[in-house]
């Protein structure tokens, strides 16, 4: 059934077929909610989860709780909107999908050219380093000494760091693992020489399993930025509010504080990080 307006417009447009119109009546897009409307709306952000990625992420499996340094960032975020924090549990190779499907607002990730045909990205929150795990007789002081077919490299496929390890390093002989425990478990049974890690997934893994190798950060230092990885939207009004977030608290000191505060609670004190490493 037509509405009164539904009804008008049907006949202005018949009108014009009949040729006693002056112009065609176009159809006018419908305007969709905005990504930052939607969540002041709703009183909800929801953050992208990836288990098994201290100190970046960690969740308690009898409480699923949650906590890391990238939940409180959601945490300080949600509450400058104030709104309240969901934390969805996502993966590497799920992230872009869920973002797209609306099912998450934000993921904390390195950008590439490729993922930002898929989704937007804040400015960076801070520079992460490249680095690997070693084992024990087999430290390449440069990332030109890796890129060697001998070398053999363990990595979790769909990470950012693997994707950077294949440009890099593309003469070494790189293998992917769904898990990054299967990459690590490959250095531990001796099958691979190392595997690529970012720094500070690196020092939390020998905090915990010493006995997997070395850690090593090849020269000349490789970055990683963390941004922010958000949905696409007309206004992009999202995209700017986060920008000016990181900016205030990169400017503050408060990312780096974030970021020891979760280090620390692992056992991992400035002493541990490499040179390299900054924030």
């Amino acid at each position: 059934m037509l509405s009164r307006r539904g009804f008008g417009a049907t006949l202005a447009v018949a009108a014009v077929a009949r040729g006693r119109g002056s112009r065609p009546i176009e159809p006018q897009p419908s305007k969709r909610e905005g990504n930052l409307a939607r969540i002041l709306r709703t009183k909800k952000l929801r953050l992208a989860g990836l288990a098994g990625e201290e100190p970046y992420f960690g969740k308690d499996l009898a409480k699923g709780r949650w906590d890391g340094f990238c939940v409180e960032m959601g945490e300080d975020l949600a509450a400058e909107l104030g709104v309240g924090l969901q934390v969805v549990e996502s993966g590497w190779t799920d992230w872009a999908v869920d973002l797209q499907a609306g099912r998450i607002d934000l993921s904390w990730l390195n950008p590439a050219l490729k993922r930002a045909l898929l989704v937007d990205f804040s400015v960076p929150l801070f520079n992460d380093t490249l680095a690997i795990v070693a084992r024990k007789d087999f430290a390449p002081r440069s990332w030109g000494e890796l890129n060697r077919p001998e070398s053999r490299i363990a990595a979790d496929i769909g990470s950012r760091h693997e994707e950077i390890i294949q440009r890099i390093a593309d003469n070494a002989t790189i293998t992917g693992f769904k898990t990054r425990d299967e990459a690590i478990l490959a250095v531990e049974a001796g099958r691979a020489d190392c595997v690529v890690l970012t720094a500070l997934l690196a020092v939390t893994l020998l905090k915990r399993r010493p006995q997997v190798g070395e850690l090593v950060v090849p020269t000349p230092d490789v970055g990683a930025p963390i941004c922010a990885a958000l949905p696409y939207d007309e206004d992009r009004r999202l995209r700017d509010v986060v920008n000016a977030w990181a900016e205030d608290n990169r400017g503050r000191g408060r990312i780096r504080e974030w970021i020891m505060a979760s280090l620390s609670r692992l056992g991992i004190g400035p002493a541990d990080l490499p040179p390299a490493v900054s924030f």
